[in-house]
């Protein structure tokens, strides 16, 4: 059976992240995530996840200066100490909390100063990291036009040339579909580089019973694959998130 994570980024997103990670257990989830958890005291996060008993899977490093245009300031050449320090803060929140890995965003940026940067920005975060899973994810060119990391391949590329073992890839079956398609072929090469995957329907990034994406396929392929960990619901309810969950109960989904 497919289990699941709530990605509260998205998911009760109107909600303190206590408060957000008590609905996520109410509503059945098997685990959370998040973004940019960091204006919520890491104490009382953790008291909420072992309330709860829910993992908290992963974290993303704070975008840098939002207003100004940055979303992740890795593959910024110049900026490898701000960099660096928003790796320091979300390893050290992640620890706080006991999240197993963190997300280092790229950010806007392009060309070889840009990759050499992002490559030794990822060696500091995989060595710092420890046991932790460093976890890099391309995003499509639609939501987040200019962003460095674009497509899977590139993101292998870089992934090998680190060289890291803790270093792996986000799969994310709604960015990869846009860029790429092809995804249950995709799944199934890069399944020895993939950290964790996350879905939301396409175009409209919503709950995955709709769009053009055949989550039902795409689940069931997984299980196949001997893919056991929660699946990221990462996608935007357009309201309120208890509404749009029937899918969570729904077998041709979850493979009850």
């Amino acid at each position: 059976m497919t289990i699941f994570s709530a990605n509260l980024g998205f998911l009760w997103a109107d909600r303190p992240l206590p408060d957000a990670i008590r609905a996520a257990k109410a509503a059945g989830f098997a685990a959370v995530e998040c973004h940019w958890p960091y204006d919520t005291p890491a104490a009382e996060v953790r008291a909420a996840l072992d309330e709860t008993g829910l993992p908290m899977l992963g974290l993303n490093t704070a975008r840098g200066d939002v207003a100004g245009g940055e979303n992740g300031l890795s593959a910024l050449p110049g900026r490898e100490a701000d960099a660096c320090a928003a790796i320091d803060q979300a390893l050290d929140y992640a620890a706080a909390i006991d999240c197993g890995a963190v997300h280092v965003m790229a950010g806007f940026a392009k060309g070889p100063d840009a990759e050499a940067a992002f490559v030794a920005n990822l060696a500091y975060a995989c060595a710092r990291a420890g046991d932790r899973t460093i976890l890099i994810e391309p995003l499509n060119r639609y939501d987040a036009p200019g962003y460095f990391l674009k497509t899977t391949t590139q993101a292998i590329r870089l992934i090998e040339t680190v060289g890291a073992p803790n270093l792996r890839l986000m799969f994310d079956c709604y960015h990869v579909q846009l860029m790429e398609g092809d995804l249950t072929h995709k799944l199934t090469e890069l399944m020895d580089r993939i950290g964790h995957v996350q879905f939301a329907s396409v175009p409209d990034r919503a709950a995955p019973d709709r769009g053009e994406i055949a989550f039902a396929h795409i689940f069931a392929h997984l299980r196949q694959m001997g893919y056991d960990r929660p699946l990221g619901a990462e996608y935007k309810p357009g309201g309120d998130t208890d509404a749009t969950l029937g899918w969570m109960s729904d077998p041709t989904l979850t493979g009850a």
